[in-house]
Formats: structure tokens, C-alpha cells, sequence
């Protein structure tokens, strides 16, 4: 026999946890009616893993968690450690019991209706299951041609821990996102040179990102998965905040674009129309995909190379909710998204009574 429970949630990000405190809100019990499933070792989610230099102050864009404001961070904290014990005070105070470190291997077709969730832990077999894992996992590595034979150092973004470590040397940053800016300002005082690379001319934007530019951004993301498209990347919808310490990069030159290169030799990069540049370290700040390897066995991606939902709800398969992904992709969205998918999870279960 293998545990039997209501919602198995995985994932204790932003996500998982949002999802988690509507759960227990409105009567499911912690243990018995739900688990929630953390491959960390510990509370924090992607955040845990960020740079060591990306302060609390520099993050942009953090919302609360429903019902707990995070007040009195000190701004010049690491990010990392502040939001990890601001998830954990949440995990405590909510009473919100995180099995972790837990790796969620697959999720089958199982007995009775449900679904059989494979992990390092054990076997569960659920009724509805709630997908937090976002995308931390899975760094996406563009591959240029001559990308093996450079004698450099090559890195990405979920490696990155500090500018000092480029002292004196010449660095290619390649993205268009806020990760690659912010690399770009930091490594800048402390690399012999620092060059910018990205495939499209980037979209700074200048003023507030006020509800409206949000409303509009999550109904770009929304169309695209509600046809079973992949999600488009943050940026390409909200555009790169244009503060006051980006205006003094792009004044400094320090955000000076250059286009995407040809290809990669064995000391740097060339353009097709001849252009060289030599290099030491080429980092990739090139963004992510979604953690989704564990779905694969169900089968749920279209045509369209995506998976089609229905706000939260997998249209093929409506035991199944993704929070943290396409439209909830954000601190903000997470939270909402949680509690639109316990409402439909909620109206499922009182539809389809359980099959021993």
C-alpha cells in the first residue's frame, strides 16, 4: 500500500507554498488530505541559490506570500538568506510540514483515478496534484558552433557567485534579461573588459510597472498557453527596468549591446562579418526552461511544443495544476494562481468521489 492523499503539491517556492497555505485554509489537513515535496534541503525555493551579491534591495518584483508580509529585511542583505528565512517563518507559522529533501522521480497513470508519484521517498498515489517546480533546475545553454573548442571558462547564470572572481579578466555576458544586466554592472568595476551580447536589441522600460503594464504582460503569456505554446521569457513581455543604476551603466558604457556572434573559437568570438573579440570567461545569462521532466510519462505536452491550460488546470488532464508557470510565473501570479487552483481542485474532488 502506498500513501494515499487528496493533492500532492511539489515544490516549496513561492509557489508550493501559496498553494500549500490555501490547501490548509480551506480544510485540508496537512499529512493526510496533502503533502508538499521539496527537492532542497532546505526552505527558500530558487531564491536559496541566488548570488551571494544579489542583495535583498537590488531584488525587484518580490511580493508577499498570502498572509505574511515580509517587513523589516535589511536591503543589503544577501537575497538568499533573507527570503529563505522568510519561507521558513512561513512553513512554521502556517504549520505547512515540507517533506524534503524529497526528489520527485515521475508521475504515472496510477490505480483508482489517481496518480502515482515516484520519488526518492517513497510512492504516493493522489486524487489532484498541484506542479510548483518553476525553472531553477533547468539552465538553458544555447550551443554556438565551436562552443567545445574555447579554451575559456564557460558558465551560467545558476553558477554565478560574485564579480571578484573576474578580476582582470575579459568577460562576455550573453542575455537580454535583468540577470545579464545585473551581471554585466557588478563584474564591470572588476574585469579587465566586460562586453554585452544579446540576439535582440534589449526593451528597457522606463516609468513604474504599474497594474496595468502587469495586467497586459500576464494576458500576453496567458494567449500563449492557452494555445500549448512554451511560455515566453519574463523580459520579452515586461521589458528591463530602466533605474536610476542602469542609466549610469548605459551612460559608462557599460551596457553597450553588441549583436549575437557567428561562432566560437578557441579564444573568443567572431561575427560573420569578420569580427573578432577575444575572451577569457563567456557567461551565460541566458535564462531557463521549466523543471517538467518529471510530467513526461502523462503526456501533456501539444503539438505546439508547450502544455494548453486553462488558468491553472491542464486541459487534458484536469486533476493536474501548474502554479509558478506561463501566466502565475511570478512572485505576485503564484500566489493568486494557488488559490485559483485549490478553488477548481476543491470543485473536482466534490465531483468525482474516490475509488478505492
Amino acid at each position: 500500500m502506498h500513501p494515499e492523499v487528496d493533492v500532492v503539491v511539489i515544490g516549496a517556492g513561492q509557489a508550493g507554498l501559496a498553494s500549500a497555505y490555501h490547501l490548509r485554509r480551506t480544510g485540508f489537513a496537512p499529512g493526510s488530505d496533502f503533502v508538499v515535496l521539496d527537492h532542497a534541503r532546505g526552505p527558500g525555493g530558487a531564491w536559496q541559490y541566488r548570488w551571494p551579491t544579489l542583495t535583498f534591495g537590488a531584488v525587484h518584483g518580490m511580493h508577499a506570500l498570502p498572509g505574511m508580509e515580509l517587513i523589516g529585511a535589511d536591503p543589503t542583505r544577501p537575497s538568499s538568506e533573507v527570503i529563505a528565512e522568510y519561507f521558513a517563518a512561513y512553513e512554521r507559522d502556517f504549520e505547512l510540514p515540507v517533506r524534503r529533501p524529497v526528489h520527485v522521480r515521475a508521475v504515472h497513470e496510477g490505480d483508482g483515478g489517481r496518480l502515482r508519484v515516484e520519488t526518492s521517498a517513497g510512492v504516493w498515489a493522489t486524487r489532484a496534484l498541484i506542479n510548483g517546480t518553476g525553472t531553477w533546475d533547468r539552465p538553458f545553454w544555447p550551443h554556438p558552433p565551436g562552443q567545445e573548442a574555447f579554451r575559456g571558462r564557460q558558465l551560467h547564470t545558476a553558477q554565478y557567485r560574485g564579480p571578484e572572481e573576474f578580476a582582470g579578466l575579459r568577460v562576455i555576458v550573453v542575455g537580454g534579461g535583468t540577470s545579464a544586466v545585473q551581471h554585466l554592472m557588478e563584474i564591470a568595476p572588476y574585469a579587465a573588459a566586460t562586453t554585452w551580447i544579446t540576439r535582440r536589441p534589449p526593451n528597457f522600460r522606463a516609468g513604474p510597472f504599474d497594474e496595468n503594464r502587469g495586467r497586459a504582460a500576464v494576458a500576453l503569456v496567458e494567449e500563449r498557453v492557452r494555445r500549448g505554446l512554451p511560455p515566453l521569457s519574463v523580459v520579452s513581455v515586461t521589458g528591463l527596468p530602466l533605474t536610476d543604476a542602469v542609466r549610469r551603466a548605459r551612460a559608462a558604457g557599460v551596457l553597450d549591446r553588441h549583436p549575437m556572434f557567428d561562432r566560437i573559437t578557441p579564444d573568443g568570438v567572431v561575427w560573420r562579418d569578420g569580427r573578432r573579440l577575444d575572451a577569457d570567461v563567456i557567461l551565460w545569462a541566458t535564462g531557463f526552461r521549466a523543471s517538467l521532466d518529471h510530467l513526461a510519462p502523462l503526456r501533456l505536452r501539444g503539438p505546439g511544443g508547450g502544455i494548453r491550460l486553462d488558468g491553472t488546470r491542464v486541459v487534458t488532464d484536469p486533476r493536474i495544476h501548474f502554479v509558478g508557470y506561463g501566466p502565475s510565473a511570478s512572485t505576485i501570479g503564484a500566489g493568486r494562481a494557488g488559490r485559483a487552483a485549490v478553488r477548481d481542485i476543491r470543485r473536482l474532488l466534490a465531483q468525482t468521489p474516490a475509488v478505492a
